[in-house]
């Protein structure tokens, strides 16, 4: 494990992997540096693979107070490590912060974007206006374990009988741990609308990607996403669901990023 230092001085663990053209996986809510480990390894004989954890997520730390624009600040900390410009590739609410920061002009050199959980139509109910603040004040009342299951039943649509199975399995503790970054996930989301004039100015090659199994709200909100990039490619994954196999991704990562520009 190795830290960058944050412009708020926060100190952003990650781990690095690999030799080659600089790689820096975001990732979404719940999900730390282990989490990306085995896509990690899989892409590491061919990039330098940083895999970072987010603020208030495992050693990284959490300066208060929170504000999406420190989260970009990270991703620039972890990106001057990595040696800019790099690739980034994001997943989920990770995708939505790689796209932003991709739009303020962070020095990424080409983009990949897994299933950005943006609603975009009727194909899923839109999660409670106050979401955001409910999640934040159940997980600094310690209701944590609540917290992670407003979450996953409004925010990520999961029926609660899934999520009444999930407390009894050996995952459950560490979502729990994680239940105050909730509320960072959500407000990166902003009004869960794709932010179309941010998405315009983005610079970067893009490919925005969503499985064959995920729901039809994904594959919607990718289409959107993918038709706000300036020339961004959609890829739809056969057989993948919004957590896509290490060993599916990797090589359709591969195949995209390809041989670096002429400028890393």
């Amino acid at each position: 494990m190795a830290t960058a230092i944050s412009a708020d001085g926060t100190l952003i663990a990650y781990d690095r992997r690999g030799q080659g053209p600089s790689l820096v996986v975001v990732c979404g809510a719940l999900a730390g540096r282990a989490a990306v480990a085995p896509l990690a390894t899989l892409l590491a004989p061919d990039f330098t693979v940083l895999a970072y954890a987010r603020r208030g997520l495992g050693a990284s730390g959490d300066t208060p107070p929170y504000a999406v624009e420190r989260e970009i600040e990270d991703l620039a900390a972890v990106i001057a490590e990595a040696g800019a410009p790099a690739y980034v590739f994001g997943h989920s609410s990770g995708a939505v912060l790689a796209l932003v920061a991709a739009a303020k002009g962070l020095e990424i050199a080409r983009l990949a974007l897994y299933e950005p959980p943006f609603v975009v139509d009727d194909s899923r109910p839109h999660p409670p206006e106050d979401f955001t603040q409910r999640l934040a004040e159940l997980a600094e009342s310690g209701q944590r374990d609540e917290a992670v299951e407003l979450f996953l039943t409004k925010g990520v649509d999961l029926p609660p009988s899934a999520v009444a199975q999930m407390r009894g399995m050996p995952m459950w503790p560490g979502l729990a741990a994680a239940a105050h970054t909730l509320a960072y996930n959500t407000a990166i989301m902003g009004d869960f609308s794709v932010p179309a004039d941010r998405a315009a100015a983005i610079e970067a090659p893009t490919l925005v990607l969503d499985g064959g199994n995920s729901p039809a709200w994904a594959r919607n909100s990718v289409r959107a996403v993918a038709d706000a990039i300036p020339g961004a490619r959609r890829l739809t994954m056969e057989g993948q669901e919004h957590g896509a196999a290490p060993e599916a991704l990797a090589p359709v990562l591969r195949d995209f990023f390809g041989e670096p520009p002429a400028n890393i």
